[in-house]
């Protein structure tokens, strides 16, 4: 076999100089912060440590410091691991396919320190003095010996201070942050039997003792968790799966609370997320997820973990016994909780009748119809007269003077009606009907409108949210008894972020220590009650929009908003609630859409209908 340092070549072909080659690696296994914080918490995870402490500043941009109390690393070995392909991990090909180690290729040390300021001081416990290695953009610049603790210490400054495009790419502090944090979280939850330490800055995020791991999770995600946590623990064949579920009624509008582990590795895989989820689908509404962690342990021969440079994902010999051992420990654990008979015979109409009960929720849309509707006719006048009100207002009916449609409050109508309205006959023959509790239909001149009650409401909410935080002058109802919410850490810091433009909408929220934050009041127009429930479930659709929707903070606050306070489907309506309801419609800006473009008003001419009962 030929040296490849001794090749030479006239052509134009040419080996990559290592600095370059080092980069390249970089950019597999370096992607933003919380890469090298996965890559340091693996090594002293694997270093045997009971102790593990974080630092960030500025999100891990400015630096990343990690500290352990591992086996710690012999003076020789301090260079040795910032070569390529170098590692304590594997000595032979059979080892690739028994891991059980985290990290194992020798290409992460080598890797950050390409692109970084690296110190890294370690002693062992035999050892009477520690020992400092430094290198800047893989330069040695320092090597001596040093006072040190036993165990390991490694800061990891300036990332990409030599890679400024790549710095550029880095998202705001609060982005990274994040991503730091649930890396973060993964690693703490695999192991709770390690005491962990997170502190962003001069805040402390996390201080974990070593516990139980229903007692870690709770620790991690909040108190609410500990009840609601539902254990799993099954062997069959040549794999064990334990951890736990979470109950329905505890679910997010976003997903980043589903964990996978294989022999203590977190890893992603798509199927086995996919059949979990499967499992919640008759408790759940769309686009809410639950909480799980499932730790898989699997004999490593049975596994492939060298699928991807960032030892994210991997391959089981068996997908076919892994997936259907999945299933089973899922809809088992959530047919207990719920005490479901005959499990393996229900059919998704057969949970109907409970639903409501199992999530809280009241009724389940379950068939939501078809909401495509043909476009409303070109003729009719949608130009703004009385008041703000169209004219395709005028031919629904007339209002009696003491209508609360014709009130100037600035009080939400649909929850201070007037309890005695007359109305005029023109009024009753006109009418509103609604549609299975959940689309509101009128009679106009010349056909039929129709209103999706839900979308309608949202598009009322969103506008006056954005009014009102415009306007600097927002209208709140202070709570008679405040209430205090603890938070994750992760939550925490994105209410931190939008807490301006909360305030602004007309919340009154203190933040205090410990990820916790107490509501004085809402915004004036906001039935009271859950105030709770509002402010978290704001904040995760809030999270969930900034990803999927290129919208402005302001206008995610107010969606947020909207979604979560605007009358459901399902619900129903009296007479005058579906009045006020169409009339403050039609005095919105863009009454026909809702804040995502989705349509909030159809119309069926009464030339159509009248096809409809003719021969052709």
């Amino acid at each position: 076999m030929r040296d490849e340092s001794i090749i030479e070549s006239t052509g134009i072909i040419k080996l990559l100089p290592p600095e370059i080659a080092n980069k390249i690696a970089a950019g597999e296994v370096v992607q933003r912060p919380s890469s090298v914080v996965k890559e340091l918490l693996d090594n002293s995870i694997d270093a045997g440590a009971s102790k593990i402490i974080v630092n960030l500043t500025n999100a891990g941009r400015t630096s990343i410091h990690v500290i352990d109390n591992g086996c710690g690393m012999s003076k020789e070995d301090l260079p040795l691991c910032f070569l390529r392909h170098a590692t304590s991990k594997i000595n032979t090909v059979d080892d690739l396919y028994a891991i059980r180690t985290l990290g194992f290729r020798g290409e992460a040390m080598a890797s950050i320190a390409s692109v970084a300021q690296v110190t890294l001081k370690s002693k062992r416990t035999e050892d009477e003095s520690g020992t400092l290695y430094e290198q800047w953009g893989g330069e040695e610049r320092r090597f001596e010996p040093v006072a040190t603790d036993n165990g390991t210490s490694i800061s990891v400054d300036n990332l990409f201070f030599n890679v400024p495009a790549r710095r550029a790419f880095l998202k705001t502090d609060t982005t990274e942050l994040r991503h730091c944090i649930i890396i973060f979280q993964q690693m703490a939850m695999a192991n709770p039997s390690i005491e962990f330490e997170l502190n962003a800055d001069t805040e402390r995020i996390y201080k974990l003792p070593s516990q139980s791991l229903n007692q870690r999770i709770a620790d991690i995600f909040g108190k609410p968790y500990l009840a609601s946590l539902l254990p799993v623990d099954e062997t069959a064949g040549f794999m064990r799966v334990y951890g736990y579920l979470i109950d329905p009624k505890l679910t997010k509008r976003n997903r980043g609370e589903q964990f996978l582990y294989v022999n203590g590795r977190p890893i992603m895989h798509r199927h086995l997320t996919h059949i979990i989820l499967e499992q919640y689908k008759h408790w759940l509404r769309d686009q809410e997820f639950p909480f799980f962690a499932l730790f898989y342990e699997v004999d490593p021969t049975l596994v492939d973990v060298n699928v991807h440079p960032a030892k994210m994902e991997i391959k089981f010999e068996d997908e076919r016994s892994v997936s259907g051992l999945t299933k089973s420990v899922v809809k088992r654990a959530l047919h207990q909780r719920f005490q479901v008979p005959g499990v393996n015979q229900l059919e998704r109409d057969e949970y109907e009748p409970f639903m409501g009960e199992l999530t809280g929720k009241g009724n389940i849309d379950s068939s939501e119809p078809d909401r495509l509707v043909r476009n409303i006719p070109s003729r009719i006048n949608f130009d703004k007269t009385r008041s703000g009100r169209t004219d395709l207002m005028d031919g629904l009916y007339e209002r009696h003077p003491d209508s609360p449609l014709n009130s100037q409050s600035g009080s939400d109508p649909l929850s201070s009606f007037e309890p005695n309205f007359k109305r005029t006959e023109r009024e009753k023959e006109a009418g509103f009907w609604q549609l299975h509790q959940s689309y509101i239909i009128a009679q106009t001149l010349t056909g039929l409108c129709m209103v999706d009650q839900h979308a309608a409401h949202k598009r009322i909410i969103y506008e006056r949210a954005i009014l009102s935080a415009e306007s600097g002058l927002p209208s709140t109802q202070q709570l008679l008894f405040p209430e205090t919410i603890q938070f994750s850490a992760t939550d925490f810091a994105q209410l931190k972020v939008i807490l301006p433009e909360l305030l602004r909408l007309g919340f009154d929220i203190s933040l205090m220590s410990g990820f916790s934050a107490i509501i004085n009041g809402v915004p004036a127009d906001i039935k009271l009650g859950d105030e709770k429930s509002l402010l978290q479930s704001m904040i995760q659709q809030y999270h969930s929009f900034s990803s999927t929707l290129n919208l402005e903070p302001r206008e995610r606050i107010a969606l947020a908003l909207a979604n979560k306070t605007a009358i459901p489907r399902g619900k129903k309506l009296t007479l005058v609630e579906m009045e006020t309801l169409v009339d403050q419609l039609f005095s919105c800006s863009q009454p026909y859409i809702d804040p995502l473009n989705k349509p909030t008003i159809s119309y069926l001419a009464l030339d159509e209908i009248r096809s409809r009962f003719r021969n052709h």
